[in-house]
């Protein structure tokens, strides 16, 4: 297949990428390096990409009707990645324009360049406050802006895709880490502050459970999602092995040798207490299965920082 890449420079859409063109597939990056963190970072994320056989980078925002319409001429399928990330990063507009807007737009061009298929990329946020593990149909009832415009995409996607007659498939990611995550995640802010001897700013108790999912993980079910996932069908993306934000930080003290001072702050409504996926249908209908531990995926995004500090 030959699949266009929203968001391609950045944490997870690179590993993406190279994950597809590992299975054989010819792959067209868009990205439009925005600001958000730092082109100097992005442009790390892509820099074995570029001279990779069978891929393409193009600078392009996905807002510009008139240039992304172009640039998904020829290709089997999208996977939309590109959006604005982050439960503290924004204004309802802003996370409309970068989640909402963006999706519409993808729609549109992928309809005028005759892709058959989109998957769009959602989160675990969409749910909101959860017990146990979630299945793919329970309610949707998101705390934050950010995960309200997460469920408005997926709305708007599956009208869109069906009054357009594009095969649609949607995955929810649970909080991916790895190699390369972003510096406003908590890990990558932890590693960052444990590296630099500064202090970390931790809002709550580190008691938060999350299904952290290893972007190793995330990217192989992406793949499978892209080549065989049911249209309509939407999936949880989870580790399968929740934890405490405090276990996490202990492994990643080790792997470090050190840890950062913890400023401890209140606990934001906007973030669920805990998180847990239902992965039946993913392991079901993709043959997908996690396989990285978490002490493994940290002991990488560890090792991957101290590395590029030298």
């Amino acid at each position: 297949m030959r699949i266009g890449v929203t968001g391609a420079a950045g944490f997870i859409g690179s590993h993406v990428c190279e994950r597809l063109l590992a299975r054989g597939h010819e792959v067209v990056g868009i990205d439009a390096f925005t600001r958000f963190y730092g082109r100097e970072l992005k442009e790390a994320n892509v820099a074995a990409l570029r001279s990779a056989p069978g891929f393409e980078l193009v600078e392009l925002n996905v807002l510009d009707e008139t240039g992304l319409a172009p640039a998904l001429i020829g290709l089997d399928a999208v996977c939309h990645l590109a959006g604005r990330p982050g439960v503290r990063r924004g204004t309802t507009e802003v996370y409309a324009a970068g989640n909402v807007q963006t999706t519409a737009a993808v729609l549109g061009a992928a309809h005028s360049a005759g892709v058959r298929r989109v998957l769009l990329a959602s989160s675990s946020s969409v749910y909101g406050r959860t017990d146990g593990r979630v299945p793919e149909h329970a309610p949707l009832r998101p705390l934050s802006e950010y995960g309200r415009s997460k469920r408005a995409a997926e709305r708007l996607a599956r009208v869109e895709a069906a009054a357009l007659g594009i095969e649609l498939v949607v995955l929810r990611y649970f909080t991916v880490y790895g190699p390369r995550q972003r510096p406003d995640m908590a890990f990558a802010r932890f590693v960052d502050a444990a590296l630099g001897g500064e202090p970390m700013r931790l809002l709550g108790d580190g008691r938060q459970v999350r299904d952290f999912t290893y972007v190793g993980d995330a990217a192989e079910a992406t793949a499978l999602a892209l080549e065989s996932g049911r249209d309509g069908a939407t999936f949880n993306v989870a580790g399968g092995a929740p934890a405490t934000l405090a276990e996490a930080f202990s492994l990643l003290a080790h792997e470090l040798g050190r840890t950062p001072e913890l400023e401890r702050l209140p606990a934001d409504g906007r973030d669920p207490r805990s998180t847990g996926a239902d992965l039946t249908r993913a392991r079901v209908e993709l043959g997908w299965e996690p396989v990285t531990a978490l002490p493994d995926g940290l002991a990488l995004q560890a090792a991957h920082a101290a590395a590029a500090v030298g």
